[in-house]
């Protein structure tokens, strides 16, 4: 069934009860006795040695801090799901789709990939070790690997991973909450993920984006959604 638990995130992580969908949440989601019309964008479990569930998408602490930096752009909001894996590690895509674009303006350095879903999504794969092997136009089907894991650092030992976003297609203007549409165990993964996961309180209404699916929609070029005055943690 696709349910969620949701995660009451508020310095450690709390399990809670079953509920819906925010209004803030994008229309097209599945609904909740739906299957999530996507897959996770790597083989085999996660760990160590792996892969591990990094940042989530959202309105996280670290996004916050750089809201006026690195994500004006996304609203101030982390606009894709990280994933921490050793630089080499195997990208799959998502879904079957057709590749739009590689290495375009659209998608993290150093290389990324778009890829165009039936569905009207597009993902988007940044952080990518080297160019992609596929072509613009190729036909994917899911679970087929597009790419290589790299570090946005070019190091491959600072801070190797990827950067997975799902957008609106054809436009691209609008970015959904990867994790409400990628069927996975997100209470699993996030419980051992490679850093602590929390997001930016609002102290005017604190239990707003609170957890990991009630996260907001991005319209990139908007107006910053969480310029909070009075925050927490506290903008230093």
């Amino acid at each position: 069934m696709f349910k969620f638990r949701h995660l009451l995130l508020l310095g450690t992580i709390t399990l809670v009860f079953l509920g819906q969908s925010s209004p803030d949440t994008v229309d097209a989601m599945p609904e909740q006795d739906e299957k999530a019309p996507f897959i996770l964008p790597f083989a085999g479990p996660p760990g160590p040695d792996t892969w591990l569930f990094q940042q989530p998408y959202g309105n996280t602490t670290f996004a916050y801090r750089f809201r006026r930096s690195s994500y004006w752009a996304g609203q101030g909001i982390h606009f894709g799901v990280d994933f921490a894996a050793p630089c080499g590690t195997p990208v799959l895509a998502i879904g079957d789709g057709i590749v739009q674009s590689i290495d375009s303006r659209h998608g993290a350095s150093p290389h990324n990939l778009m890829i165009h879903h039936p569905n009207d999504f597009a993902s988007f794969y940044g952080h990518l070790l080297v160019r992609s092997h596929l072509k613009a136009g190729q036909e994917v089907r899911a679970g087929e690997v597009v790419g290589l894991v790299g570090d946005p650092d070019l190091t491959c030992s600072s801070r190797p991973h990827l950067h997975l976003e799902i957008r609106d297609a054809p436009d691209h203007r609008r970015a959904f909450n990867p994790l409400a549409l990628i069927d996975a165990d997100w209470e699993r993964l996030a419980l051992y993920g490679s850093m602590s996961i929390s997001f930016e309180q609002d102290m005017n209404d604190p239990h707003r984006w609170q957890n990991l699916i009630d996260q907001p929609d991005v319209k990139f070029g908007d107006p910053l959604l969480n310029d909070y005055e009075n925050p927490w943690p506290p903008a230093w």
